[in-house]
């Protein structure tokens, strides 16, 4: 576990490579290119806009960090307690795995490794550890292989260790690595910049917005607000305070707001709540324990965050797209701006909703599975809880990125025309 400080010195080094990517495109970008060249006076206000929304934001994520991370209960180690441990496979003393024909070929069996332990304090130590292996845990390893291993200290000093799992994590750390620069490849500064984006999602989803929820804020509330926050953020960094980025986050939130709304409304006609999500059952019981979660909003914050990047896909499209149709034609007037983006709409809706549908069904591919095997009668299933929460979560989260395309082109053709008439009267 890291403690408070290296976590909160990885968040502020993100939020300032933020602000050093900000800065570079206020300063190299132009019209023409990336050349440093005369700014006008609209863009160095627009640019002086921008870092006072970064400033601010910047402060805010620093007050509901520490705030989040405040009070938590630290958990005493008692005389015996367990640990997770990398290690390196040194030899293999004993294999009996087996592929098993009746589970898929699966590997099915027992080993028993010398491992040196890399990390913690038995470090350099080695320790004779068993590998269990069946279809649904572990997998074999042979000499060379890194693990984790599940290290047992009791009372009596004595310590013994099995392997807990492969360590995949250099794996995982390879396979971000090349979509980062598959991403920057493509996107060029504006993928790099959406990358900043998105690992300040992830920063303020597991570093402000769990710990907060843990401690008792209320879900619904904190979940859009906290999208709210990462929507203007992540705007403000990749377009910086434009008109185009403005109708983009404000389409944002009206449609994640009405995603929200659809997902209340439609728990309420089902009678659901976050009570039967299949796995809410052990933060029930840390509730009943004293943890001040609330469990009922876990449904409709997990649709406010599931439909936050798909709503952002959208009102970004269409708030760019009106952008570049105005500059084509600036005699367009507002209705005709308008119309324009509900026909470009009306060509992203069809993909994204099946993208949206797709996502939920593939999250829960395998219990689809097992449940189309039982063959269970057409009452019995669709009036189970499982089959209304997917058709609730998969059907707001489109309702809300669809309804992201009028609201859009409505923001932003008003803006467009609002802007463009200023910029005419003060010429």
């Amino acid at each position: 576990m890291h403690d408070d400080t290296d976590v909160f010195l990885t968040c502020f080094f993100n939020i300032a490579t933020i602000f050093l990517v900000v800065v570079y495109s206020i300063v190299m970008r132009t019209e023409t290119g990336y050349k440093v060249k005369k700014i006008p006076a609209e863009k160095i206000r627009i640019n002086k806009s921008t870092l006072v929304v970064l400033a601010v934001s910047t402060a805010v994520f620093v007050a509901l960090f520490f705030w989040a991370r405040s009070g938590s209960v630290s958990h005493a180690q008692g005389d015996e307690y367990v640990e997770y441990e990398k290690a390196v496979v040194k030899s293999v003393m004993s294999d009996n795995v087996e592929t098993d024909p009746s589970s898929d070929n699966a590997s099915r069996g027992e080993q028993s490794l010398i491992c040196e332990v890399q990390t913690g304090q038995y470090k350099g130590e080695e320790l004779l550890t068993a590998n269990y292996v069946g279809p649904l845990y572990g997998v074999p390893v042979s000499e060379g292989d890194h693990v984790i291993l599940t290290i047992s200290t009791h009372s009596t000093g004595e310590h013994n260790a099995t392997v807990y799992e492969f360590n995949r994590i250099p794996a995982v750390i390879c396979i971000i690595v090349v979509f980062f620069i598959v991403v920057v490849l493509v996107g060029g500064m504006t993928g790099f910049k959406s990358i900043v984006g998105l690992v300040f999602t992830i920063i303020c989803l597991f570093m402000i917005l769990i710990p907060m929820l843990i401690k008792g804020a209320p879900t619904l509330p904190a979940t859009f607000l906290m999208c709210v926050y990462i929507s203007l953020v992540s705007f403000t960094v990749l377009g910086g305070v434009h008109r185009k980025s403005i109708s983009a986050f404000t389409g944002t939130v009206c449609g994640t707001a009405f995603a929200m709304l659809f997902s209340l409304a439609s728990q309420a006609l089902t009678r659901i709540d976050g009570l039967r999500l299949t796995d809410v059952e052990p933060l029930l019981q840390m509730r009943q324990t004293g943890l001040p979660i609330g469990l009922r909003g876990l449904l409709t914050a997990g649709i406010i965050i599931s439909s936050l990047g798909a709503v952002m896909d959208v009102a970004m499209s269409i708030s760019s797209s009106l952008e570049e149709v105005h500059q084509a034609n600036p005699a367009l007037g507002a209705k005709d701006l308008f119309l324009s983006g509900l026909n470009i709409g009306r060509d992203i809706v069809g993909t994204m909703t099946n993208t949206l549908i797709l996502a939920f069904l593939g999250s829960g591919f395998t219990l689809i599975i097992y449940l189309h095997s039982l063959g269970l009668s057409f009452y019995q299933l669709y009036s189970s809880a499982y089959a209304s929460i997917e058709i609730i979560s998969g059907i707001s989260c489109s309702i809300g990125m669809i309804l992201t395309i009028p609201l859009t082109a409505a923001i932003a053709s008003a803006l467009i025309k609002k802007t463009a008439a200023s910029a005419s009267g003060n010429k």
